[in-house]
C-alpha cells in the first residue's frame, strides 16, 4: 500500500515537472532572446542565455511603439469589462439561483448555451453591430460584446445555490429588501467566486487579440495584444526576434508579476469557488 502511494506519488511529481518544463522553456527563450546584446546571434549560449546581457532591446521596442498608450487602453478595457460583468453577473446569477419566475430552468439552459459557441462564430455580427452603432476604432467596441458573461453567471448562480437559505430567510425577518439581502448576506459569502471569475476575466480580455484586431485601427483605441502584433509586423529588415521578445514581456510583464506577488490568493480564491 506504502509502495503504491510513492508509486503514483512520483508518477504525479514527474508529470508535474514535464508540464513546469514545457511552460518554462519558450519563457527562458523569450527571455534570453530579449536580452542579448544587438548583432549576437539568436540561439547561441547555455539555455539561449547570452553572454553580454543588454536591456537595450527593452529600451528600442519601448520607443519604438506607444507602449504608454496600449498599457491605458488595456487597463481600461479591462476594469470596465470586468466592472460592468461583476454587476451583470451578480444580479442574473442571483436571479437565477433564489427567484422564482416562470421558465426560469429553461431560460437559463438557453442562456449557458452561448457557452459552447466560438467567439469566431460571432465576430461578424458583432462587427456589423458596432458599425452600425458608429463604434468602430473605441475601446466601448472592444468592450460592449463581452459585458455579460455565460460562465460568469454559470459560477455566480452555483455560488449563490450553496448559500444556505436560512440566511436569507433571517435576513427578510429583519426587513432587508432583496438587494440587500444580496449585498449583505450572499456577496460577502461569495467573494472567492468572484476573485476567481475576476482573474479568468482580467486574464483573457488581457490577451484577447482577435475581436480587438476587427474593430481598431488606430494606436488610440488598440490594446498591448494588438498593437504588439503591429509592433512585430512593422520591421522593415525581416524578423528582429531580440527586439519582439523585448515587446513581448514588455505585454506579458504585468500579468506575471500579478501572479508571482499574488500566487497564494490565486489558488486560493480558485480552490474556494470549486474550482479545479
Amino acid at each position: 500500500m506504502i509502495a503504491g502511494r510513492r508509486l503514483d506519488t512520483l508518477r504525479s511529481n514527474l508529470l508535474l515537472t514535464v508540464v513546469c518544463l514545457v511552460w518554462v522553456v519558450p519563457l527562458v527563450w523569450a527571455l534570453g532572446t530579449s536580452v542579448r546584446a544587438p548583432g549576437e546571434p539568436v540561439g547561441t549560449g547555455f539555455l539561449w542565455l547570452p553572454g553580454r546581457p543588454s536591456l537595450a532591446n527593452f529600451a528600442e521596442a519601448w520607443s519604438a511603439a506607444p507602449f504608454v498608450t496600449y498599457y491605458l487602453n488595456t487597463i481600461v478595457i479591462c476594469g470596465g469589462i470586468l466592472a460592468v460583468q461583476l454587476f451583470t453577473i451578480t444580479l442574473a446569477g442571483y436571479a437565477f439561483a433564489r427567484v422564482p419566475f416562470p421558465g426560469r430552468e429553461l431560460l437559463f439552459s438557453l442562456f449557458i448555451l452561448q457557452l459552447m459557441l466560438p467567439l469566431t462564430v460571432l465576430a461578424v455580427p458583432n462587427f456589423l453591430t458596432m458599425r452600425d452603432l458608429h463604434l468602430i476604432n473605441t475601446k466601448l467596441a472592444i468592450m460592449l460584446p463581452y459585458m455579460a458573461s455565460g460562465f460568469g453567471v454559470f459560477l455566480m448562480r452555483q455560488a449563490f445555490r450553496s448559500v444556505p437559505l436560512e440566511l436569507e430567510e433571517a435576513g427578510r425577518l429583519d426587513g432587508c429588501q432583496w438587494w440587500q439581502v444580496l449585498w449583505h448576506v450572499y456577496l460577502p459569502l461569495t467573494r472567492p467566486a468572484l476573485v476567481a471569475f475576476g482573474l479568468v476575466s482580467v486574464t483573457f480580455h488581457w490577451n484577447d487579440f482577435l475581436w480587438p484586431l476587427l474593430v481598431t485601427n488606430t494606436p488610440n483605441a488598440r490594446p498591448l495584444t494588438v498593437g504588439l502584433a503591429s509592433f512585430a509586423l512593422a520591421g522593415e529588415n525581416g524578423a528582429q526576434f531580440p527586439l519582439i521578445m523585448a515587446g513581448t514581456l514588455l505585454v506579458m510583464a504585468p500579468l506575471l508579476l500579478g501572479f508571482f506577488l499574488f500566487q497564494r490568493q490565486f489558488v486560493s480564491s480558485f480552490i474556494r469557488s470549486g474550482i479545479r
